[in-house]
């Protein structure tokens, strides 16, 4: 019975045998999973915890650095500041503020002297010896008539002030290059060569003359005229003839002085003659007075003539260049009535039909005679 199932008793006890090696086969490959797993988690967290180390490591080395270079840029803004204080930003204010260099323009210009420019207080009449508060002021005269120069030149004789005569413009221009020190020019506007408009622009262009006061020195005394010679540079107008309180107020107006009083010279007057007027102008100088009498008699005697040729050759720029001499002398010395005259016919020389001007030379010349004759009466 046995032997009849002994072969299925092998065959069972083969079976549950290989099932147990089956079994035990599963669980110890099982097991090396296990096993593998965990050597593999452990590696993995001991590569982890050296990444990890690595990364610390790395931010260390990177903050490190950073903090030393932000504490060195704490110390620069920390100095910029004291630097910035000590420029006399204020304290405490709020962000820093970037400052901007900007280059400098230096500018090359002529210096410029300012001249200031005085009210004249009220005074009584001037006389000669008034002009002796200007001691040391230097005055250049443009003036081409030789009369003119003589009465300028005689009103402030010994008064101290130094007077250096220029013929014409361009003579005046000549002397500025080498001595431009000067307070006031007196510049006649009508003269040969270079005029006075033309010498006054040229002076203006020229920073280095900007301290002296152009005054212009004419008997135009329209308001067109005044205009011309503003536009020109020319910054005072003083009329032909000089008379000393105008002198002395521009002088005043442009100098360091004071005001001072003086009596006053009269003489007695003829018909054609204001002997008065005149040696007020001549500054109460008598003999300088008689001096420019004797120098119209020595230039003029002989002028109506003159004019009468001149006309009849149409010559009438000359005529009226003359004329205009006339009318600034006969003014000085005083002969209104010759003046007044001079001044007629110099507005009707330049009219088409020449008898009229023959007609207002006649009575020119009747008055210019009397005038003489007074002079030499009155000397």
């Amino acid at each position: 019975m046995l032997e009849t199932y002994l072969m299925e008793i092998i065959a069972f006890v083969s079976i549950i045998i290989v099932t147990l090696l089956y079994i035990i086969f599963k669980k110890s490959q099982s097991k090396e999973k296990e096993t593998k797993d965990s050597v593999k988690t452990t590696t993995i967290g001991e590569t982890q915890t050296k990444e990890d180390d690595e990364k610390i490591t790395i931010d260390l080395e990177t903050i490190t650095p950073y903090t030393e270079k932000q504490t060195e840029n704490q110390k620069q803004t920390e100095n910029q500041q004291e630097v910035d204080l000590s420029d006399g930003t204020e304290e405490g204010s709020f962000g820093r503020e970037e400052k901007i260099e900007v280059p400098v323009i230096k500018e090359e210009k002529s210096p410029k002297k300012v001249r200031i420019k005085r009210d004249v207080p009220p005074h009584e009449k001037i006389t000669k010896d008034n002009f002796k508060e200007f001691v040391g002021t230097r005055i250049l005269v443009a003036e081409d008539n030789l009369i003119n120069q003589k009465v300028i030149g005689g009103l402030l004789a010994d008064t101290g002030i130094e007077i250096v005569m220029a013929d014409d413009g361009q003579d005046a221009l000549d002397i500025l290059k080498e001595d431009s020190n000067f307070t006031i020019i007196l510049m006649d506007a009508h003269m040969p060569r270079v005029d006075g408009f033309e010498a006054t622009r040229l002076i203006r262009a020229n920073p280095d003359y900007e301290h002296i006061v152009v005054v212009a020195l004419s008997g135009d005394t329209a308001s067109d005229d005044i205009k011309k010679m503003s536009d020109a540079g020319m910054e005072e107008h003083l009329e032909k003839p000089l008379r000393m309180n105008a002198l002395y107020d521009i002088l005043y107006a442009y100098s360091k002085t004071k005001v001072d009083s003086d009596k006053f010279v009269e003489v007695v007057m003829t018909k054609e003659l204001n002997g008065d007027k005149g040696l007020e102008i001549c500054g109460g100088d008598e003999g300088f007075y008689h001096e420019i009498l004797n120098e119209f008699i020595k230039s003029y005697s002989e002028s109506a003539k003159k004019i009468e040729e001149l006309l009849n050759n149409n010559q009438i720029e000359e005529v009226d260049r003359i004329l205009l001499d006339i009318i600034g002398v006969t003014a000085n010395i005083g002969a209104d009535r010759l003046q007044n005259i001079a001044q007629e016919l110099k507005k009707v020389i330049q009219d088409v039909e020449q008898g009229n001007s023959l007609k207002i030379l006649e009575e020119y010349n009747k008055h210019l005679e009397q005038l003489l004759n007074d002079i030499e009466e009155y000397k």
